[in-house]
């Protein structure tokens, strides 16, 4: 595990200067993630925040080789980057070529979304591939649609509350489960305030053999209506209501709980933290309240009893 101070001293892959908005996790993300490598990367990038935000013409905030590819196809394009790098090293084009990571990077409408074919492709494929996720949990680069990342109640929009609807009415998709069904050796939720958690998590992923997965929640200041100095905090706050559990997978079955708050707060208190959620804190949206506090608790019981099961086997 490397420390804060290691951290940073090493190259960085990604430069200030990007056009990222004021408040915005992806660079403090990008700075954990990128920096838990040891090795040179080649990235492929959907098209989203991240993508708009760092390579505004003529410029770049990247240093290193990065791939800007469709909304849909990230995942698909690194798989054919990872061919043509295996069949040059078999031919002993690469012998000194110090050895490369293959990291895909997309927001949750490339990734819940548009791309989940491209990425349960590779991964089926077993191919040696780490795909981060930054999930804002709305399509925030075209304006803040709803993506099945958003959750249920937020106003967007695409869903914006009022007389005749409160919000989205569709609970959020578990991207993080339908990518652990596919067995793969390692997947991972983090946030950004705790970056210990997050440096060690995209360590493990850069360490693996074969596909890795890390979805990490990325408070988005322009679309939650929150403070721009205010995101890590929100992480945070995500993780003491278990809004956003901060758990491993490995093999698709061992479950480790990564966190667990001394005293868990109620939902409310994460809803009344942004005005996406504002109108469900009125009387008659109490219903809504109730069923996210629910599931919530669900999603939390079944999260601690898994690990209970595997640490008694």
């Amino acid at each position: 595990m490397i420390t804060l101070k290691q951290l940073a001293s090493r190259e960085e892959w990604f430069s200030s200067g990007h056009t990222l908005c004021p408040g915005c996790s992806i660079p403090v993300i990008l700075k954990l993630v990128l920096g838990a490598s040891r090795n040179p990367l080649v990235i492929s990038n959907a098209t989203g925040c991240l993508q708009m935000g760092s390579t505004l013409f003529p410029h770049t905030a990247w240093k290193s080789n990065w791939i800007h590819t469709g909304y849909g196809n990230a995942s698909a394009t690194m798989s054919g980057v990872t061919a043509v790098y295996r069949s040059l090293k078999k031919k002993g084009r690469l012998m000194d070529e110090k050895e490369r990571k293959f990291l895909v990077i997309g927001g949750d409408g490339s990734t819940y979304d548009s791309g989940i074919s491209s990425i349960s492709g590779y991964m089926e494929r077993g191919e040696d591939i780490v795909y981060l996720c930054y999930d804002n949990q709305s399509m925030a680069h075209s304006g803040g649609q709803a993506s099945s990342a958003t959750p249920v109640g937020a106003s967007t929009t695409t869903t914006p509350a009022g007389t005749v609807l409160p919000g989205k009415l569709q609970t959020r998709k578990n991207i993080t489960a339908i990518i652990a069904a596919h067995r793969i050796p390692y997947v991972a939720q983090s946030a950004p305030w705790n970056w210990n958690d997050l440096l060690r998590k995209a360590e493990k992923a850069f360490e693996t053999k074969g596909p890795a997965y890390l979805n990490v929640l990325s408070p988005c200041p322009t679309h939650w209506n929150t403070d721009t100095d205010k995101s890590i905090e929100l992480s945070r706050l995500a993780a003491d209501t278990c809004v956003w559990p901060m758990f491993e997978i490995r093999g698709g079955t061992k479950i480790t709980v990564n966190y667990k708050p001394r005293h868990k707060l109620p939902v409310s208190e994460w809803l009344k933290s942004q005005d996406r959620f504002r109108h469900l804190l009125e009387k008659e949206n109490k219903w809504i309240v109730d069923k996210i506090q629910e599931e919530i608790d669900q999603n939390w019981d079944f999260l601690l009893s898994a690990q209970n099961e595997e640490e008694t086997k």
